[in-house]
């Protein structure tokens, strides 16, 4: 089983920035495509960028061009640099595999955004 131990929330105004980071157990990891997802309270979880093995990166609409997604395998670790932050990216943030998440989670971190 990967662990996955996620870390860098924190509290921010809005239109501040943040970096998190997964560091992820095992081997597997540079051959996988790897994830960060977000659950606001009383809301579903929700994928919000995506990175393969090789590098490519999809992200939510809701981030686009404020969220940078970035892997380095040779630590076995995922980032997440968030700018421009807004209140509504107020959220648990977890890291998994990318599109068909591990039946298991991180304890996640949080982001609180104030407005």
């Amino acid at each position: 089983q990967v662990q996955l131990v996620e870390s860098g929330g924190g509290l921010v105004q809005a239109g501040g920035s943040l970096r998190l980071s997964c560091a992820a157990s095992g081997s597997i990891f540079r051959f996988v495509a790897m994830g960060w997802y977000r659950q606001a309270p009383g809301s579903e979880r929700e994928s919000v960028a995506f990175i393969t093995p090789g590098g490519t990166t999809t992200y939510a609409d809701s981030v686009k061009g404020r969220f940078t997604i970035s892997r380095d395998n040779a630590k076995n670790t995922v980032y997440l640099q968030m700018n421009s932050l807004k209140p509504e990216d107020t959220a648990i943030y977890y890291c998994n595999r990318g599109g068909q998440p591990w039946g298991y989670w991180g304890q996640g971190t949080q982001v609180t955004v104030s407005s």
